[in-house]
């Protein structure tokens, strides 16, 4: 009878093992190490801005000391802001983001002056991601499914 108790509690403890040792936990490998997933989280800077025309063009536009934009992104929270030495107009804004199944969602709540009026139009900009390790770009659709613009960073930290 003691030995009959005694295998039943060893075969229950070996049946209940939640992690066998050949099987994958989501984001570790096999080897036991953590996959890295590139997040947006950091601080980036725009290296170029395409524009998609209907007939098929793409015009790009390449930032320099007198064309720069820079994004920050926290866990949860984006702040961005561009600067034009040929522009006269501060643009920046500050509000919630999210990353899932390829699209980034910038909810904004505030701005500056100019961008403030967007957003009393448009508080929602929703754009096709796609993140690497130091690059990310996003990429603004139409209703076809067409690209409209894209704006392709570099991770500075």
């Amino acid at each position: 009878m003691k030995n009959t108790f005694l295998l039943i509690c060893i075969a229950l403890f070996f049946s209940c093992k939640d992690n066998p040792k050949n099987e994958l936990k989501e984001g570790v490998a096999s080897d036991n190490t953590e996959i890295k997933e590139n997040t947006l989280e950091g601080a980036w800077k725009l290296v170029s801005y395409l524009n998609y025309g209907e007939d098929g063009t793409v015009d790009t536009i390449l930032s320099s000391e007198t064309n720069k934009q820079i994004k920050m992104y926290s866990g949860t929270k984006v702040m961005w802001s561009r600067t034009r030495i040929s522009d006269s107009i501060d643009w920046f804004a500050y509000g919630d983001y999210t990353v899932k199944e390829g699209q980034l969602i910038e909810i904004l709540d505030y701005g500056s002056k100019s961008m403030n009026q967007v957003i009393k139009e448009r508080t929602e900009f929703v754009f096709n991601v796609e993140i690497g390790e130091n690059e990310f770009s996003q990429i603004e659709i139409d209703s076809l499914g067409q690209p409209i613009f894209a704006e392709n960073y570099e991770r500075l930290e």
